[in-house]
């Protein structure tokens, strides 16, 4: 994954006309110069908005955090001649970049309940088959629950020890493999009943708590090396999970690649039907549904349609529980466990349909 590199820009005194220094003109001054350069001067180096802010320091080099926002406040010309103007792309990914320091690891974390886990005592042929499953390249290792988190499993590194076990050595004169083994692997090697713990692939995991700025987390992982963070509360529980790559997509968006699930979050089936992830957010569901799904009063409490029949209710609805959150529509839970709701039906009530449960509300009142 490329490293996407945050420049600041800072608060630069002077008179505004300073020049950015290039590469060619600091080799040329020498590196005591370059010290001397004035602390809030943004430096010239290849980043994320260095780019995108080149076209600015011709008028504005000392460009401040309040210019860039108004300049993003600025309406859209719509004419793709102008040099100056932002492209919808770039105004998203800028706003999101100001909005950085705000967002936080909770906002951005895979919650608990969608976390794929390894055991400890996973064998290594299970591994492999969670791998499969899974289509991630990490996973968190665990003990007892994933309260009891041990680190995280690479699939390079499970690769890894499949070839140093497979490999045949032939050893030379003196006893010692050979130096150049031979090309061919002997899977017959592998012992695929060894558990996770034995075999010296676990990595660590960095802890962090939900209320780290995600600015923060993103600056810790880099100095780390590591892309894996698992979210603690305040008593030692796992909450979530937090990868560099989510990080990353708070800035440039969702990030797909060749193993992500690509079913839609919503589908229409016709005559008024639905079928939704329970982790779809309101405002897509609206998108499709049109703007009769009103969720106005679930603002503040809800963004998912689980997060809605939840609120609707007080707790977590079973597996086959029938919800009339909204006027007009009606939620049937397709697949449910204890903690979460995971898929929804959503039907549009026809007029009957409406006038009938009102009815029968009215004669079930006491």
């Amino acid at each position: 994954m490329n490293r996407i590199a945050i420049e600041q820009v800072g608060n630069g005194e002077g008179d505004g006309s300073a020049s950015v220094p290039t590469r060619e003109t600091q080799a040329e001054s020498g590196p005591n110069e370059d010290r001397s350069r004035p602390q809030g001067e943004a430096r010239d180096r290849p980043g994320l908005v260095s780019g995108l802010l080149q076209r600015f320091r011709p008028r504005m080099p000392r460009l401040m955090r309040q210019d860039l926002t108004q300049a993003l406040l600025q309406p859209e010309t719509g004419d793709e001649a102008d040099e100056d103007a932002f492209s919808p792309e770039e105004r998203a990914m800028l706003n999101n970049i100001l909005r950085l320091r705000e967002v936080r690891v909770e906002d951005i974390m895979v919650p608990r309940a969608d976390i794929k886990a390894v055991e400890i005592t996973t064998t290594l042929g299970d591994l492999m088959k969670q791998f499969e499953a899974s289509g991630h390249s990490r996973m968190p290792v665990y003990g007892e629950s994933l309260d009891d988190p041990r680190g995280m499993i690479h699939i390079r590194d499970v690769v890894g020890h499949i070839t140093r076990v497979a490999r045949p050595a032939r050893p030379n004169g003196n006893g010692a493999p050979e130096r150049k083994p031979r090309a061919g692997l002997d899977l017959r090697q592998i012992n695929l009943a060894r558990k996770v713990e034995s075999l010296g692939i676990i990595r660590k995991v960095l802890f962090v708590p939900p209320s780290m700025q995600a600015a923060d987390l993103m600056a810790r992982m880099q100095a780390t090396r590591t892309q894996m963070a698992l979210v603690i509360d305040e008593y030692g529980g796992t909450d979530g999970l937090v990868s560099l790559e989510d990080v990353i997509e708070m800035v440039v968006g969702n990030i797909e690649d060749e193993h992500d699930d690509e079913a839609a979050m919503i589908t229409e089936t016709g005559d008024g039907i639905y079928y939704a992830d329970a982790r779809a957010g309101l405002d897509e569901v609206k998108a499709l549904v049109g703007d009769d799904f009103d969720v106005s009063e679930f603002e503040e409490e809800a963004d998912t349609i689980g997060g809605l029949l939840f609120s609707e209710l007080g707790r977590v609805p079973t597996r086959g529980e029938v919800v009339q959150a909204l006027p007009g529509f009606e939620f049937q839970v397709l697949e449910a466990d204890p903690r979460r709701v995971k898929r929804v039906r959503i039907v549009r009530l026809r007029t009957g349909d409406r006038r009938r449960r009102i009815v029968e509300g009215l004669a079930t009142a006491p």
